[in-house]
């Protein structure tokens, strides 16, 4: 399997495996109408503008995919993705591990889910994301908010 930084080429079938992906969310929360599942071609073709997606591959298909920005020195990380059929076999942690990388010059990093995705909540807490915020969306919702800050390197003088 490689990680590489995925390009507008990749938008539709990094769409069908969001779509794939977010169904087991969707089933949690019994809410098919989010936002993953009802973001267009051209919505995800517009991110690739702003947003720094990467892709991880095998056999010349996109198995998984993670995306972020940055804006007022905090890097957002979101619609991290693996195929239902590649999950529990380390492939989230090696894209949230990329994309720390890719952004390694933040100090912060932010990223979201639900109150009852245990799993995803576990992933971030073993990553040292740390939550710091709830949002009530609705009545089935909560959102968490999770943080992670890395020290800023010292300089030798």
């Amino acid at each position: 399997m490689m990680i590489e930084r995925a390009v507008t080429d990749d938008a539709e079938e990094i769409l069908s495996l969001q779509k794939i992906a977010y169904q087991s969310e969707a089933e949690i929360y019994d809410d098919f109408t989010i936002t993953p599942l009802t973001q267009t071609l051209e919505e995800i073709k517009k991110d690739f503008e702003s947003h720094v997606f990467l892709k991880a591959v095998t056999g010349g298909k996109i198995i998984g995919s993670v995306r972020a920005f940055v804006k007022e020195g905090t890097c957002y990380v979101g619609r991290l993705i693996v195929h239902p059929d590649f999950q529990n076999q380390g492939i989230g942690t090696q894209l949230m591990n990329r994309i720390e990388e890719v952004f390694k010059g933040d100090q912060r990093f932010e990223i979201f889910t639900g109150h009852k995705s245990e799993r995803n909540l576990y992933l971030y807490e073993k990553l040292g994301y740390k939550r710091f915020k709830t949002l009530m969306a609705s009545e089935k919702l909560t959102i968490v908010y999770l943080e992670k800050r890395f020290l800023e390197k010292s300089r030798n003088l």
